[in-house]
């Protein structure tokens, strides 16, 4: 790790904008830095070194110009989820191989426009498809975070886990996300970095290969609060191409930071004490109430009674969806292709071979219960759960909630390999049980790092907020962040 790598996304715009450092010269660092870390976490997928420095070299120009973006010289890992132009996008999946689109996906685009810089693309879960990165068609990504004591190879989380490797590894200043169930929050909490989840329709999710569409949504995942505010200021956007694309200006979410917080309410639900949760993630919540109280938040008690419902529900839908969305890869247009004795054949082998595992579950699933006869029983019957989900959190904002306070994991991050978890899907199923309501929902949710447990790893806590009121978790997450401190995982074991 460098002096440069270290810099905050913040830290190192002051020092771009004051011309104490080069555009250039923080690309080439973490140029660097990927070279000698990257092979052992697995972050990327593919780099693209000549692009960055070439985006650097511009961005050195406009600052010297006095035309810098908000973003001039930042350099970025996009998750390989987003279209990038002439770039590998496969979304860690053997059947898009060798695809490399013409376009430019929204996001990726706005941070373009305003002067980031791309370092590469990052590994996750197949098709977004996992709570730990160990279904992509690459190799899982690894924790840059190691139990004390132990050589142990831990998950990032999933499916962003290359997103929130490489944040927490120093391979790149801040990282695109996306979150269907959790995918931001959940690897945020087990690398010690901050993710947020906006709201369904703030982030444009065109140019993004759709896992479930009504629940997908593109977010960051950076290093502090600060810098994820900043991160989402430039990727959000009113967007023509994406119906679902809300028309509402972006606030400037950085200056929310530092606001007062005195008066809020902040909710704790009780249906999230759940069977099995870690005593140290008890004590956590228990400690972040205890934040919130003296920073002169009011805490009360609320109920969500609808969350029991809300993992079986959401894998109904999201399986649905994603039966629906991955029937266009079939060999005909782009990436793998197996050939057969005829059309119908070369379909059947190229998804067979093209698609892993977990894949072909939740395909399976999704096929399953949208077919005649199941139809109504399953899927109709999961959406209204997903009404009632939502009317849950409606009537605590209008009892006056300002925010929910949450755990966002079980546990802190498990082997890679786990075999418990590999042999039974279902209790991976259930890493995502804290996360999934606030996509069934349509919810911004914000994980910041609170605490350290007996292992030594990070943990996090999660705050939830009224629909388009990101300001709001961003003032109360910086007030964990403050009271936690700061949890530097680059230091702790590569020096």
């Amino acid at each position: 790790m460098s002096e440069l790598t270290s810099l905050t996304i913040a830290e190192a715009r002051a020092k771009l904008a004051a011309k104490e450092i080069k555009a250039v010269e923080l690309t080439d660092a973490y140029l660097h830095a990927i070279d000698a870390v990257n092979p052992v976490i697995n972050a990327y997928v593919t780099t693209t070194p000549e692009k960055a420095r070439e985006m650097a070299k511009a961005s050195d120009a406009r600052i010297a110009a006095g035309k810098a973006g908000a973003l001039e010289g930042i350099p970025l890992g996009i998750k390989d989820l987003f279209a990038t132009r002439d770039v590998h996008t496969q979304a860690c999946s053997h059947i898009l191989d060798g695809f490399k689109p013409k376009y430019e996906s929204t996001v990726s685009q706005n941070l373009w426009d305003d002067g980031a810089v791309m370092l590469g693309k990052l590994n996750m879960d197949e098709f977004a498809m996992g709570s730990s990165n160990e279904s992509s068609y690459y190799g899982p990504a690894v924790n840059p975070w190691k139990a004390t004591g132990s050589d142990e190879k831990l998950v990032p989380g999933g499916s962003s886990g290359g997103s929130a490797a490489a944040v927490a590894a120093h391979l790149c200043a801040g990282a695109t996300a996306t979150d269907t169930g959790g995918s931001i929050r959940q690897p945020a909490a087990f690398t010690g970095t901050v993710g947020i989840k906006p709201t369904y329709g703030r982030c444009s999710r065109w140019g993004i290969v759709a896992f479930a569409s009504s629940l997908d949504q593109a977010g960051p995942i950076a290093r502090d609060v600060r810098d994820a505010a900043i991160l989402l200021k430039s990727m959000a956007s009113t967007d023509a191409k994406d119906t679902t694309s809300v028309d509402l200006p972006v606030p400037d979410y950085e200056k929310a930071i530092g606001g007062s917080v005195k008066g809020m309410k902040i909710g704790i639900p009780r249906e999230y004490r759940v069977e099995g949760m870690s005593e140290e993630i008890l004590a956590l919540w228990q400690q972040g109430i205890a934040w919130l109280k003296e920073a002169g938040a009011e805490i009360v008690d609320i109920s969500l009674p609808h969350t029991k419902y809300a993992l079986p529900a959401y894998y109904i839908v999201a399986p649905a969806e994603a039966s629906s969305n991955l029937a266009r890869y079939d060999g005909v247009r782009y990436g793998l292709r197996v050939d057969g004795k005829d059309i119908a054949d070369m379909y059947e082998k190229t998804r067979a071979a093209g698609f892993g595992t977990e894949v072909k579950r939740r395909i399976m699933i999704g096929t399953y219960v949208l077919s005649a006869g199941y139809y109504d029983a399953y899927y109709l019957k999961a959406q209204k759960v997903r009404t009632l989900i939502k009317r849950d959190f409606e009537l605590a904002f209008e009892a006056g909630v300002d925010a929910i306070l949450a755990p966002i994991t079980p546990t802190s991050a498990f082997a890679i390999g786990d075999k418990e978890l590999a042999a039974d899907p279902v209790k991976m199923y259930l890493q995502d049980v804290f996360t999934i309501t606030l996509n069934m929902a349509g919810l911004p949710g914000i994980s910041v790092p609170a605490g350290i447990d007996s292992k030594g790893l990070p943990l996090g806590l999660q705050l939830i907020g009224r629909p388009f009121d990101e300001e709001t978790l961003f003032a109360l997450g910086e007030v964990i962040e403050q009271a936690a401190g700061r949890f530097p995982v680059a230091e702790r074991w590569w020096g």
